[in-house]
């Protein structure tokens, strides 16, 4: 039976009931809602609750209806065989009735809304809805402020929905709303940045006077409508062309937009400090707008890099990047999410493949110019662009800047790592390099030193010769000459593989980075860290002579005081322990040393990550050095413990079955003396009952397998784990390896 109006106070009261923290209130009005699903006219009486001008007070059940609105879209929206779907006349009627409330001044709801528009435009647009466009557009010529940000956050979410529709046919309607909407769009954006720029340009001169406060509100719902228009400037560009790295073919709108972009960026810049103590409001605006421009450049790049290419845009923007990278103002320091951006600017262009020159022939060919040789041609023109931008003086000067000021340590993160060295540790590994100042300089670096190896190394070598003299391994004050040194010994680490031209790693190691080991003030974490990134980074470039120094030293760094430094020391023994040219021979007496750590590590570290790196260690142990008997007894010890201590951490019991593994082929036909640690955890892991059962099958199937290889009998123990294959098998024979 149909729902109606006379419908209304009951759905209100499901609703309101379904958000009740008493389960046996909740409980039964969510029941009621899900049966009604699948009755017509279930989302008409939602919308008229979301547009009710009676519950304008209550946005919870507004929200609440709007999400149930949203999931019967998901369901019941499209004509499925064995499934109830809406009915052609209330899907009209909800369309209609969509695109009529457009003045929601609840952002919440508003933007709910323009999902509920999205996600029926996704199935409805073109054929059932073709005029959702020329509807929303002839709106807006009337719309006010509120009216149109609504519009625009209409426009922007549908066209984000539109864009990720893959069909052939789905993307050439794309292209046809981008060439026909563009227009309107960018005519908008220029207009609103006019506007913003002349109202902050009125605030700035008038703060201290009354009429400071007026008009404030309407001047940021403006920046907010010009935020979303240039949302979909970026989506009709980015998804509605072809890209030009594939069709070599002039994309207009990017000559136009990319410059106007970059003089937005330049026009919000000075507001940064006018805004920052007086008006937070505007302040996070400006930081936001100034970060979103150079994504978009960054995008729009990225996309389509030959238009990008003119000189009317990748010099300036490039030029304008680099400049800020290396002289910048004073008072933007603090900025350092735009500085990012500026830095992966820079990065994607020397990295970007269409900018390097073809060093491949040409074909000739009689009918005129060839793809690839137009493709050629391009890229030799933009390359000659990149060229000039980049002269030997500024790409020595990029590079001392990288390594001299933002590679350098700050007050913030030496702070950070007195307090948690774990967790200081961990960042630095993990962290995206495009979240935080110091990684994207590194990979900045990284890519300009591969760009220009001949002429940096040099360079690099000079840097790190005048840090080692201004800082021998005597001083233990936090001085900047230290942080200059451990600044580049990370630049020399990053680059190993180019840099071991111009440093011979021998001379480097017995003339510094073990002089560096003997002093033990804890000040000299500092170094021993980077010291022993060092030794792990330049793994392949270390000879035979001098093998059995650096291992005492990596053995002597994981005894250290601090975590950070015996977990870089950890990660760098494993690299090496790993290495094709390890040498066991060098090693063997070290290993008690070796496992104590580990195990004494084990019970220091408190963090997830830390347990799975050093259990990662001593799986490689066990599995490359052939003296593990002699230690089984406590290794089987460690193993009960590790266990015992992994409850409910599943990747931490796949490490340990790895290492388990390990163990066994390192025992070979004496691996019944680790069988009272080994067994339980093998019936936990085959047993498909278990809570576990999803993640620690395979691995334990393996394990299972490796110890049946290596048993000497059939002991019964090991025939209990039998009957769990009967299960395994009747539900899937994903895990059995097929000989």
């Amino acid at each position: 039976m149909a729902l109606s109006a006379s419908d209304l106070p009951a759905m209100y009261t499901l609703l309101a009931n379904s958000m009740s923290g008493d389960e046996n209130v909740r409980r039964p009005a969510e029941a009621a809602l899900s049966q009604s699903e699948s009755r017509p006219g279930f989302c008409s009486c939602l919308m008229e609750v979301i547009a009710s001008k009676d519950l304008v007070s209550h946005v919870d059940v507004r929200l609440m209806a709007s999400v149930y609105f949203k999931n019967s879209i998901n369901r019941h929206w499209k004509s499925r065989r064995n499934s109830c779907s809406m009915s052609n006349e209330e899907k009209s009627h909800l369309r209609q009735k969509l695109l009529s409330h457009l003045r929601e001044e609840n952002y919440q709801i508003a933007e709910m809304l323009a999902v509920l528009i999205s996600k029926i435009a996704r199935f409805d647009y073109p054929r059932e809805w073709p005029d959702l466009f020329s509807v929303l557009a002839q709106q807006l010529h009337s719309a006010d402020v509120l009216a149109s940000h609504r519009i625009f956050l209409i426009l922007f979410r549908t066209l984000k929905e539109l864009s990720t529709k893959r069909l052939t046919a789905d993307q050439r309607t794309f292209a046809e709303i981008s060439s026909q909407f563009f227009d309107f769009s960018w005519h908008l954006w220029q207009t609103d940045v006019q506007t913003i720029i002349h109202g902050f340009s009125t605030m700035a001169q008038s703060y201290g006077s009354n009429n400071a406060e007026q008009h404030h509100d309407e001047l940021f719902l403006t920046c907010e409508r010009w935020f979303l228009c240039l949302k979909i400037v970026r989506q009709l560009i980015i998804s509605g062309f072809q890209s030009d790295a594939k069709c070599i073919q002039e994309i207009p709108p990017v000559k136009e937009v990319s410059p106007a972009l970059l003089k937005a960026v330049q026009s919000f810049l000075p507001y940064y400090s006018s805004f920052r103590n007086r008006d937070p409001k505007f302040w996070e605006f400006v930081k936001k707008a100034c970060v979103k421009l150079m994504k978009v450049l960054g995008a729009i790049q990225s996309r389509h890099p030959y238009s990008f290419g003119d000189k009317c845009s990748l010099p300036v923007v490039v030029d304008f990047c680099l400049n800020k990278i290396t002289d910048p103002e004073q008072e933007l320091l603090p900025f350092e999410d735009f500085f990012i951006q500026c830095m992966v600017m820079v990065k994607s262009v020397l990295e970007c493949k269409e900018y390097k020159p073809s060093l491949t022939g040409r074909v000739m060919d009689e009918n005129g110019v060839t793809f690839e040789q137009r493709k050629k041609n391009a890229s030799s023109t933009v390359s000659g662009i990149v060229t000039s931008l980049l002269p030997n003086e500024r790409i020595v000067l990029l590079c001392n800047i990288l390594v001299r000021r933002y590679f350098v340590l700050t007050a913030s993160d030496l702070e950070e790592w007195y307090q948690n060295p774990e967790s200081f540790h961990h960042e630095q590994d993990m962290i995206q390099w495009t979240e935080k100042l110091r990684p994207c300089a590194e990979a900045l670096y990284m890519v300009l030193f591969e760009n220009y190896s001949q002429l940096l190394g040099p360079i690099v070598v000079s840097i790190l010769q005048e840090a080692m003299n201004n800082c021998p391994p005597s001083v233990t004050e936090i001085t900047p000459a230290l942080l200059l040194k451990d600044a580049a010994y990370a630049a020399t680490a990053y680059v190993y593989y180019e840099l071991s031209n111009y440093l011979n790693f021998r001379d480097w190691f017995n003339g510094a980075l073990s002089l560096e080991l003997s002093n033990d003030h804890p000040n000299r974490r500092i170094i021993h860290r980077k010291v022993a990134m060092i030794l792990g980074h330049w793994v392949s470039e270390i000879k035979e002579d001098t093998k059995r120094a650096v291992y005492c030293s990596l053995i002597k760094l994981l005894q250290d005081n601090d975590l950070a430094v015996k977990l870089a020391a950890s990660r760098s023994l494993c690299l090496h322990v790993e290495d094709a040219n390890f040498s066991e021979q060098n090693f063997l007496d070290l290993l008690p040393v070796c496992w104590e750590s580990c195990f004494k590590m084990v019970e220091e570290v408190q963090e997830f990550d830390s347990k799975v790196q050093v259990l990662n260690l001593i799986s490689t142990l066990i599995g490359h050095v052939s003296e593990v008997i002699p230690y089984a007894q406590k290794l089987v010890q460690f193993f009960q413990k590790v266990w015992e201590e992994s409850s409910g951490e599943s990747l931490l019991q796949i490490q340990l079955l790895v290492a388990l593994r390990n163990f066994v082929i390192a025992l070979g036909y004496q691996s019944p003396i680790c069988y009272s640690i080994l067994l339980p955890i093998l019936q936990k892991g085959i047993d498909i009952n278990s809570p576990d059962a999803l993640n620690l099958l395979e691995d334990s199937m393996a394990l299972w397998q490796t110890t049946l290889s290596y048993a000497p009998m059939m002991v019964p123990q090991l025939l209990l784990c039998f009957p769990y294959m009967v299960e395994i098998i009747e539900r899937s024979f994903d895990h059995l390896q097929i000989y």
